[in-house]
């Protein structure tokens, strides 16, 4: 069946959004360039506003889809995990190797850092989403699941990935990079134990391949 044109004008958005989120991940906000997404995309500089209004728009949905990208990603990994390991998996993935060299395609909470904060109030409430999001994704592997005194745990384990990724990216030493995110799992964990969770360990160190 021959492609409308109505569909081939969505996948080109989707193919604009796609780019522009990774590369704003990759980059930061000032990455996403109307001429430079619109070059990574394969696509002309003139075809950009039959799909936005302005940049900002553009870059507002590509944060968008970076955040949603990111909570089903993790959440993935958790109904994959072996039962009593979701929260271990979660954290094993969000501070693997891959996702320490691979900002592009992660979690845009550690990849856009302080960013974020001077940016317009539009972006601001998709990072506060991302946020709540994520804090309840991980109360809910508590037991207990999403309560609030779990809500609190998980909102702490949550600045300590976050952070932790970040640092790991910013030094230049493999082995303090490691430290920093080893030092994060074993306090996750360690919480989770406090809760009385007989399954929770530190995170296996595990190197994901490319």
């Amino acid at each position: 069946m021959a492609r409308t044109p109505g569909s081939i004008k969505a996948e080109t958005h989707e193919r604009i959004v796609e780019t522009a989120a990774r590369a704003i991940r990759a980059q930061g906000y000032a990455g996403a360039s109307v001429a430079d997404v619109m070059q990574q995309a394969g696509l002309t500089h003139g075809g950009f506003y039959a799909h936005f209004a302005s940049r900002e728009a553009m870059v507002e949905e590509a944060l968008d889809r970076a955040a949603d990208e990111g909570r089903t990603r993790l959440t993935g990994v958790a109904e994959r995990a072996e039962p009593g390991h979701a929260l271990e998996a979660i954290v094993a993935s969000y501070l693997s190797d891959r996702h320490v060299e691979h900002p592009e395609s992660g979690c845009s909470l550690a990849a856009l850092g302080s960013e974020t904060a001077r940016q317009a109030p539009a972006l601001r409430r998709i990072a506060t989403r991302q946020v709540r999001g994520l804090a309840s994704l991980l109360a809910a592997q508590l037991p207990g699941g999403d309560t609030p005194d779990n809500r609190d745990r998980a909102l702490t384990a949550l600045c300590g990935m976050v952070g932790a990724l970040s640092l790991a990216r910013a030094v230049d030493d493999p082995a303090l990079s490691r430290a920093l995110r080893d030092a994060v799992a074993r306090a996750v964990a360690g919480a989770g134990a406090d809760r009385g969770e007989p399954h929770a360990r530190q995170p296996r160190r595990r190197r994901t391949g490319r």
